[in-house]
This record gives C-alpha cells, structure tokens and sequence, in this order.
C-alpha cells in the first residue's frame, strides 16, 4: 500500500499553477514576487512529494508533462479554494476599473481575467475596451485607475513598457490573392495607428489596396481573416486559429513593433498586485 501524502505546500502548489499557466518561471516569480530560484526549489520539493515530475524544463521552454497536466485543475481547484477561504472574512469589495487597447485584446481575455480572480477573488474588475486613444483620454480624464495602450506619441516617459507588439498580415491559411486585384484589409478603421501604419507601408510599397472590413477590437478584425474575407492588420498574438502571417509569402512590407505601455497612478499594495497579474500575463501571451 502506497504511503498517503503529506499535506502539500499551498505556495508551492500556487507557484506550479502559475509557471504552467505562464510557461515562464521568470514571469511567475515576477506575479508572486518572488524570485526565480525560489520557485525552482518550491517546485522541486512538490514533485518530490508528490514523486511526480510535473514540468518539463528546456532552456527555451517550460511545459507541462502528462502528470502536471493531470494534476493542474485540481491544483488550481485547490488555490481558488484556498484564496476564498482567506478572503471569507474580508466584506470590502475593491474596484479596479482599467482600460486596456483594443488593438491588444484577443481570445486570450477570458485567461486573463481567470487569473487576476484567482489572484484576488474579492476584486471587482470594470474593464473598458476602446482604442488606445480614447483610453488614454478617459484615463486622464479620471474615469480609469490604470491604462494599458499602445505608446501614445509624445508620452515617450510618463508610462511603464510592459512588452512590444509585434504586428503582422494575418489571413486565413488557405487564402489566396485574387490576380490584378487591390489587396483587401481588415482593419480598425482610420483612427488606428496601426492601420495608418500599415496603408503607409503598402502606398510607399506601391502595392494597391482596398479596405474591405472594419470591425473595433483584434477578435472581430481578425475573425474576418479567418472567414477568408481579407488580409487583417493584426498583432501575431492575437492572430485567432486558422490563420497565418502571409507577409513573407506576399511579399508585403514589414510592419513596425509598437511599445505596450502601462499608465496607472495606484499605489496601494493590492491593486498593485492585481495589476503586476495582468500585466505579467500579457508578457507571458506575447512571448508565447
């Protein structure tokens, strides 16, 4: 009969849900804030524990094994069970309301927002999804604790960089160009950065172009290029399933990287927190 196993460290358990959700040890330490080799050595005793090997470590990626991915929804069923129980006696609800680019939004939102809840069930989200600029308008105008954009021009120092965007042609995999036709996009509409970038790029490539569909937010442009409607002018992590960058194969222009940028004047410890979990999240997505 196999011997029963101790009572497993709930930090160590938080600390494997967040290297797999994140794929990073580096960016779950950044969450936790902690460090990366005290999350190495927490993990390491857990699956000593546990006599599992829950990850599996290469110098460029960090995965889950088939035990960890056994494992994982009932390690995260156990950390959300935990972080209810310690916030049981706390009637305070906090409110963060946050503005974040539409231009930067993608299917990952729903991860997203799972984690900032695991992270602080008793924190009320208000989050507002609109161009960078009219973000960054609210935001100064008081309407918004924090703001996550595209860097504005003329605000080069007034904002923390969270990562670059790098931003590509996305159309669905088996599209192809019709023959003596302009190229047809998918975009934001006029007001967007990107799409100024992008028609700039292609009238100075001399290559013809027609705007096809405007949608607001990186899910609705991008859902054109999935249904073989036109080429989105997209971020690559953002680009939905069944579509790829066809730049290189059309031979269109590179499009610039644009700095991720993070406005907030909060200083209180949970909301910095919540918003270190948003934040690290969207680094770990945009490396992935």
């Amino acid at each position: 009969m196999a011997e029963p196993v101790k009572a497993l460290d709930l930090d160590a358990v938080k600390a494997f849900v967040f290297v797999a959700d994140m794929q990073s040890f580096t960016r779950a330490a950044e969450v936790l804030d902690t460090t990366q080799s005290a999350i190495s050595l927490k993990l390491r005793r857990l699956e000593d524990q546990l006599g599992r090997r829950l990850l599996e470590r290469t110098p460029r990626q960090v995965r889950l094994s088939v035990e960890g991915a056994v494992f994982l929804d009932a390690a995260r069923a156990l950390v959300g069970a935990h972080e209810r129980a310690v916030s049981s006696f706390q009637v305070e609800q906090r409110r963060l309301t946050i503005g974040i680019s539409q231009q930067i939004v993608g299917s990952e939102l729903p991860a997203l927002l799972r984690r900032m809840n695991e992270h602080d069930p008793n924190l009320v989200i208000e989050m507002h999804v609109a161009g960078s600029r009219e973000v960054m308008q609210a935001y100064e105008e008081g309407q918004l604790d924090a703001a996550l954009v595209l860097q504005p021009e003329g605000r080069r120092s007034q904002g923390e960089t969270i990562f670059t965007e790098n931003f590509a042609w996305i159309a669905a995999v088996n599209w192809e160009p019709r023959p003596g036709q302009p190229l047809p996009l998918s975009t934001q509409g006029a007001s967007c950065s990107i799409r100024a970038a992008a028609v700039r790029a292609l009238d100075q490539a001399g290559i013809a172009w027609t705007e096809v569909f405007i949608g607001k937010g990186a899910a609705v442009v991008g859902a054109a290029a999935a249904a073989g409607l036109a080429v989105a002018v997209l971020a690559r992590r953002t680009a939905p399933s069944g579509t790829t960058d066809v730049g290189p194969a059309l031979s269109l222009p590179p499009l610039p990287s644009q700095d991720v940028v993070l406005y907030t004047a909060l200083n209180d410890r949970r909301s910095r927190n919540a918003m270190r979990t948003l934040t690290t999240a969207f680094k770990s997505l945009s490396a992935a």
